[in-house]
């Protein structure tokens, strides 16, 4: 299982992969679309790069709920716990 800093820092890889900048994921709070600048369609990017990268599939519903930084990583969290082995 991965740990929520270990996640933090794919995330930033796949995110500076995605955009070609520098992007800071530390703090939780952070708005992804108005505090990082991403519009609809990086968003969209990003969540397949992540949807790769971890095997996992996010639902629509599931995406319309995050909003920030904070509710991505819980997600993520939250569906590569359900792939580990108990």
């Amino acid at each position: 299982m991965t740990d929520r800093e270990t996640l933090r820092s794919t995330l930033v890889e796949l995110l500076e992969d995605e955009m070609g900048q520098p992007y800071d994921l530390s703090d939780d709070d952070a708005d992804l679309r108005a505090g990082l600048g991403l519009d609809s369609v990086d968003v969209v990017g990003l969540v397949m790069r992540v949807e790769r990268q971890f095997r996992i599939r996010l639902a629509m519903e599931e995406l319309l709920e995050v909003k920030t930084v904070g509710d991505l990583l819980a997600l993520v969290l939250s569906k590569t716990a359900a792939l580990s082995p108990v």
